[in-house]
């Protein structure tokens, strides 16, 4: 061999060799987000979760969120944008920003949360087994609506008529009008011989609160379940403080103890959050969202306000203090 074709030799077998230990570019990542609200903490911490578990952005990934701001009929028009994007996962927050997400897409992965009923609002076609492009984590307990009104019951025994807020973003709802997690509450006070006053306020930047809680005290309401749905879970600190200047006692769902309300008991969304990341690295891993089943969320917590307790001129019953994970003075 003369020293041209040695030299030519060697460097086809560095260029090999350097082929070879070469790493392949690993490919970009992009998780859209698609909210009911507008932008607060719940992006914030998503993006905490997602650096914990060694996504940053700017560097191979990046998280394209949408907000809907109250105007739930938006969905649809941002849930086509981020296809248009290209993102790999949607996160869903909320179930009509789920519905819009699955009716525009039956390919791109969608993993939920803030969603009661997963099964009642059609995004799986079981809990265990999803089956489809869907998968997500819920807060839904069973028991949350026996719960809640017992402790009403407990508290205010002699109570007859019971004002329930909801909204009317749900989906679900049957021939009565009414979505499950309504019908479910409506059915457990009637169990108790309470009659349910059930008002939905409009979806949209500023529904009318204050119409909705006059309606139910005009009707007799005594006392003010707030529902975990996407208007009154946003506006909660508001509706507790009307729902007081009107001497009502609400009681909120879990993870909502800081608004001001009476009682807050059950499971919460907020506990569904940090797991939303893991679903969408296992996802971008490889995993289907098919044969990801959906996660539940157990922990309830009883929470009892004191201080508006005193507020509204009311004893809380020692049976019920005796049951509180935690009393504000």
């Amino acid at each position: 061999m003369n020293r041209r074709q040695f030299l030519t030799s060697a460097s086809v077998l560095c260029l090999s060799a350097s082929g070879a230990n070469a790493q392949p570019a690993q490919k970009s990542s992009r998780v859209g987000i698609l909210i009911n609200g507008g932008p607060g903490s719940v992006v914030d911490a998503l993006r905490r979760d997602f650096h914990k578990l060694g996504y940053v952005e700017g560097q191979g990934f990046s998280i394209e969120p949408r907000y809907a701001h109250g105007q739930l009929n938006r969905h649809s028009g941002l849930a086509a944008e981020l296809l248009q994007l290209g993102v790999d996962v949607i996160m869903t927050l909320g179930g009509p920003a789920s519905r819009a997400a699955k009716d525009a897409t039956s390919t791109v992965p969608i993993v939920f949360s803030i969603v009661t009923d997963p099964l009642a609002l059609g995004l799986v076609g079981s809990m265990e087994r999803p089956g489809g492009n869907v998968t997500g984590i819920t807060s839904l307990d069973p028991e949350q609506a026996d719960g809640q009104i017992g402790l009403i019951r407990n508290a205010f025994p002699k109570l007859t008529r019971l004002g329930i807020l909801s909204d009317d973003t749900i989906p679900g709802a049957d021939s009565s009008g009414f979505a499950p997690i309504e019908r479910a509450n409506a059915a457990a006070a009637r169990k108790l011989g309470i009659e349910p006053l059930v008002r939905k306020v409009a979806g949209g930047p500023s529904p009318d609160y204050d119409a909705a809680l006059d309606d139910m005290i005009k009707s007799g309401a005594e006392a003010l379940l707030v529902l975990e749905v996407p208007m009154p879970f946003r506006d909660a600190k508001t509706v507790a403080n009307l729902a007081t200047a009107r001497r009502l006692p609400t009681i909120f769902p879990g993870g909502q103890s800081g608004v001001g309300g009476f009682i807050t008991y059950g499971t919460t969304v907020v506990d569904t959050w940090p797991r939303m990341p893991i679903l969408v690295d296992k996802i971008l891993k490889g995993a289907k969202p098919a044969e990801l089943p959906v996660e539940s969320v157990s922990r309830r917590e009883l929470v009892i306000n004191l201080s508006t307790a005193r507020t509204l001129g009311m004893l809380v019953p020692d049976e019920i203090l005796k049951r509180a994970d935690r009393v504000i003075e």
